[in-house]
């Protein structure tokens, strides 16, 4: 059954608006930023069993399978469909502060080196591609 358009949807500004949040999102830099973003993601979510953390950060390893899977998941969105997830690209850099800060947090003061170097190193990646990923929606909002 067809989806009803409602006379907003094909408001002129609406559509130029779409068209500049895609040739946005087709740019080399759009689309390496959202590539790496993911990667920075995935390895996030694998970052506890490629760096080994011991059974007594179990809870860390929970929040970097978490905050990575939900990093790579908006990244994707990113790079299929800007124009309606640009409303989002905060989001990275406030999983990427996280990031920085969980080791301290959750396991207050008992972690191991390569937790925190792992999640520092990432956490600042994710913060630096996520201002990157901004950018575009910050642009568009400017020219108009």
């Amino acid at each position: 059954m067809a989806r009803p358009v409602s006379g907003l949807e094909e408001h002129p500004d609406i559509a130029a608006l779409r068209a500049r949040y895609d040739e946005v999102s087709e740019t080399p830099t759009a689309r390496i930023t959202d590539g790496l973003l993911v990667l920075a993601g995935i390895y996030l979510a694998i970052s506890p069993w490629v760096v080994g953390f011991p059974p007594f950060e179990a809870n860390l390893s929970a929040n970097n399978f978490i905050c990575g899977v939900a990093t790579a998941l908006l990244a994707a969105g990113f790079a299929i469909a800007y124009g309606r997830t640009h409303t989002l690209a905060w989001l990275p850099v406030a999983l990427g502060v996280w990031t920085v800060v969980a080791p301290f947090i959750i396991q207050r003061g008992y972690f191991t080196g390569g937790a925190v170097v792992s999640n520092v190193i990432t956490g600042l990646i994710m913060i630096g591609l996520g201002l990157v990923a901004i950018r575009p929606a910050v642009l568009t909002r400017a020219r108009r």
